[in-house]
């Protein structure tokens, strides 16, 4: 399994970025998605989900209103449109793949690498 993420880069407070993930090695349909973050010196928080139909299924209460998740499954691609970006969400965006329900939540089995994301204000 491959997840690959691009799209991040600097802008500025109040702009917009639309990052992607492309994935590869299983099924896509089969599996919902998801995108993280990660801060400098906080803990990695779960931005949004969605399910194999593509039917988001959770917005963290601070993005929501400005995140939009979709996902095209004859691209086999994740989306995460960000707009009026503030410079707290400033992080590394990642991409999941692969839940399942654990304690606390879900737990994603697949990963990318990450795409940075700097918001100046």
């Amino acid at each position: 399994v491959q997840l690959v993420e691009s799209g991040g880069g600097s802008v500025q407070a109040g702009g917009s970025l639309k990052l992607s993930c492309a994935a590869s090695g299983y099924i896509f349909t089969s599996c919902a998605m998801g995108w993280y973050r990660q801060a400098p010196g906080k803990e990695r928080e779960l931005v949004s989900g969605i399910s194999r139909d593509g039917t988001p299924d959770y917005a963290a209460s601070s993005m929501k209103g400005r995140f939009v998740i979709s996902r095209d499954n004859t691209k086999n691609t994740l989306f995460l449109q960000m707009n009026s970006l503030k410079s707290d969400d400033t992080a590394v965006y990642y991409c999941a793949a692969c839940r399942k329900a654990g304690l606390g939540g879900y737990v994603y089995n697949y990963w990318g690498q990450g795409t940075q994301v700097t918001v100046s204000s």
